[in-house]
């Protein structure tokens, strides 16, 4: 699907299927009680709790850390929920810090000995998954693969006819989709699963390759330079494997466009005409004639954080699960000097206690249910999101519950506070059939869903469900709205434009005194009737058709 007006249709048709399958009995007058257990003063409570100063900004492995597992734990123990994780609340999520030392150039050599070098930070960024202190490419092949993607769905393979193995491929970022606009190729200017750099380098670790570099444009990439040079300074969280991340690429990294650009005049090439033409097809991969050589050189800790989790065992199906979800970390307190004044706690109000404080919220409207639902409902706090969705990873390796009988859930990352809303954006909108029945159930809240503003952005590949999606599960990431009820579309505007400037991933993102907190309270009502309905159906929500994480599903349902 390509646009607004068959992602609209494919819902209406969906819906029809859905509500069939969800039969009769599933609105029960005991849910209508128990939703009234999600309440602004307790919602109010925890954020308050969860983002005061003594949490100290829940940093993964730190005192902060431990407050928030202990209270958590208390409060799914108060409710009388059992543990998720066989008697225990806790999954232990092993962590591997790799930091590389920056002393380091990104050497290219052509066939005549002649070497161009390029400096780390300004024209390459450069480092290794892989757990070694030292890791190097030598002279290794520079081969061209267009935008570096195998999509069966859309016919595309950019590795077809080439073995890569032991090679450094060069890719752009996004997809063919946003760079042409053409809504019948990918899915035009939404971005893609195969459009995230994360795909990227995953992708030329299955093909062998030895080294991947991704070209950075601003536009297709939705930042700056600046962002890939900051967020690839300093310490890298990794999950601690067995291999040691043997099996992923030994060097990753961005090249600045010039700097592409000039590495490809170095092969006596166009890169322009290479990026034009790798929108239309997929490349037939090309040796540039040049090769590779790095050494990095790097520095490893370990250490270990937890997710937590609790469950709600279904009546008739306990082995089927409904789960819900929020990441409980945020960025802690930041380096200071004794006696230094300041406000160093990253307080994480928004982003995201208010997430974690609407999981328990919601978690409390189950367990006040006089009879628990047909399937098992989960609560899942996991840990860092804020490292690069660590966490969920962890659990969607080694989950709970088989996550071919895990039937869906919801991602809770920021709640909305700026007031009740006449829709409902969802992120990553045409998905799932979970979008069919949140349509469904916003109309009884008088509202409708909307699609995100900006898809090509690729927000939906940048929060926990993610990695529920690549194994196949599909998890709603839905949140607030685009138009208040009484002041309108600018105002939303501004309000959500006010919190980016000046309080996102910053000391100010503390609890306001001008929170509207009953809105946050109806997306939750919202969300705790989709659990229920779920959870007391026999459906099984699907991928649209088109969606790349479909084939996944249909895979695991079949075993």
């Amino acid at each position: 699907m390509s646009t607004f007006t068959d992602h609209t249709r494919l819902l209406a048709v969906s819906s029809l299927a859905i509500m069939l399958s969800l039969g009769p009995g599933t609105s029960r007058a005991s849910a209508s009680d128990a939703i009234e257990k999600i309440d602004s003063a307790g919602l109010l409570e925890r954020i308050t709790i969860l983002a005061s100063d003594e949490f100290g900004g829940r940093a993964p492995m730190s005192e902060g850390e431990r407050l928030t597992l202990n209270y958590l734990e208390k409060q799914f123990k108060d409710m009388g929920l059992k543990p998720m994780f066989g008697d225990s609340y806790r999954q232990a999520v092993p962590l591997v810090s790799i930091e590389a030392n920056p002393d380091m150039a990104l050497s290219i050599s052509d066939m005549e000995g002649n070497v161009h070098s390029f400096a780390y930070g300004s024209e390459v960024m450069l480092s290794s998954p892989r757990v070694a202190e030292e890791v190097s490419l030598s002279r290794s092949e520079l081969v061209w693969v267009g935008y570096g993607i195998v999509a069966p769905e859309y016919d595309w393979d950019d590795y077809a006819g080439i073995n890569v193995e032991g090679k450094t491929v060069v890719m752009l970022v996004n997809d063919p989709g946003y760079a042409t606009q053409n809504p019948e190729l990918f899915n035009g200017n939404s971005m893609t699963y195969y459009g995230r750099w994360t795909y990227k380098y995953e992708e030329a670790a299955r093909q062998g390759a030895a080294g991947a570099l991704i070209i950075h444009q601003t536009a297709p990439a939705a930042y700056g330079w600046n962002v890939v040079e900051d967020g690839w300074k300093g310490p890298q969280f990794h999950l601690a494997r067995e291999n040691n991340n043997m099996d992923q690429v030994k060097v990753q990294g961005w090249l600045q466009y010039e700097t592409a650009k000039a590495i490809f005049e170095f092969a006596g090439m166009d890169l322009d005409q290479f990026a034009a033409e790798a929108a239309k097809a997929p490349v037939k991969p090309y040796s540039l004639g040049l090769s590779a050589s790095v050494n990095i050189s790097n520095t490893i800790q370990r250490a270990e954080s937890f997710n937590i989790g609790a469950v709600l065992p279904g009546s008739e199906r306990p082995d089927e699960l409904f789960i819900y979800m929020a990441h409980w970390d945020h960025l802690g307190t930041a380096p200071h000097k004794e006696g230094e004044v300041g406000d160093f706690i990253f307080n994480g109000a928004e982003d995201n206690a208010s997430g974690t404080a609407g999981l328990l919220e919601i978690a409390q409207a189950f367990a006040a249910l006089p009879s628990p639902p047909q399937r098992t409902v989960g609560f899942l706090a996991v840990t860092a999101e804020e490292s690069g969705l660590l966490g969920s990873q962890a659990y969607a390796d080694k989950p709970a519950y088989p996550l071919n009988k895990t039937v869906g859930g919801i991602n809770m990352d920021r709640l909305n506070f700026r007031g009740k809303m006449n829709d409902v954006v969802v992120i990553g909108y045409g998905s799932s059939e979970m979008e069919t029945i949140l349509a469904e159930e916003a109309r009884k809240f008088g509202r409708t869903v909307t699609p995100e503003a900006t898809p090509e952005k690729g927000f939906y590949y940048r929060s926990d469900h993610f990695n529920f999606a690549k194994k196949g599960v599909p998890i709603l990431y839905a949140r607030g709205g685009t138009v208040d009820r009484t002041h309108g579309a600018d105002y939303v505007t501004k309000r959500n434009a006010d919190f980016v400037k000046n309080r996102y991933h910053s000391p100010a993102d503390e609890v306001q005194d001008d929170w509207d907190v009953d809105a946050a309270v109806e997306d939750l009502k919202l969300f705790f009737n989709i659990g229920d309905r779920l959870a007391n159906s026999k459906a099984w929500p699907q991928w649209f058709k088109g969606n790349e994480f479909r084939a996944i599903r249909e895979a695991s349902l079949s075993k």
